[in-house]
């Protein structure tokens, strides 16, 4: 469904709910949602993302989910039953993540850490290494494995899916994705 400017412009601003349910063992963590994410009410919505395609690639669902008119139910079935969840660091929607501020980055990590103590996810992954470094203070961290956990769970850093971050592929993505879910005990398909 084509949406115009004008029209995405009008969730700007705008929140989503987290995707999230009972046997949570993988909570992936995006930067904040975009325009086309807050008007469908989907995480990673936006035709062409390459999320969904790199989870599936990555084996961590059966198929590549498409979100870009929102989230069927059948498909947020499909990453509850496989223990995987999906928030956002930030939870205003924008069209461009350099539109956040640090103080938004910090109030945002603060609440993963909540919802983190309340959700008890296995791992947390984190979909970005700027948004990490800036919400949790961590200037010169690195992505993978972090040295530190947030509340009991596991934490790694990984790269966002979005086409601004174009030196990352498909495959690169998939295999960096893979890392946490195993750690997570997702059994791969």
């Amino acid at each position: 469904m084509p949406m115009s400017r004008a029209y995405l412009e009008s969730f700007r601003d705008k929140t989503i709910e987290p995707t999230v349910g009972p046997g949570l063992r993988l909570l992936l963590v995006g930067i904040n949602p975009g325009l086309w994410t807050a008007a469908t009410g989907a995480p990673f919505a936006r035709p062409g993302n390459r999320f969904y395609p790199a989870l599936a690639a990555a084996g961590i669902l059966d198929r590549v989910i498409d979100a870009s008119e929102g989230l069927r139910a059948a498909d947020r079935q499909h990453l509850i039953n496989r223990g995987v969840g999906i928030t956002s660091l930030v939870a205003r929607a924008t069209s461009r993540a350099d539109e956040l501020s640090a103080e938004e980055y910090r109030a945002g990590a603060a609440l993963l850490t909540e919802r983190v103590t309340e959700w008890r996810p296995r791992v947390v992954a984190i979909l970005g290494i700027g948004a990490y470094r800036t919400g949790f203070g961590m200037p010169k961290a690195v992505p993978g494995r972090q040295p530190v956990r947030i509340a009991d769970a596991e934490l790694w850093v990984v790269p966002n899916p979005s086409g601004l971050n174009a030196h990352e592929s498909l495959a690169t993505l998939a295999a960096a994705y893979r890392e946490p879910a195993l750690a997570a005990g997702i059994a791969l398909l």
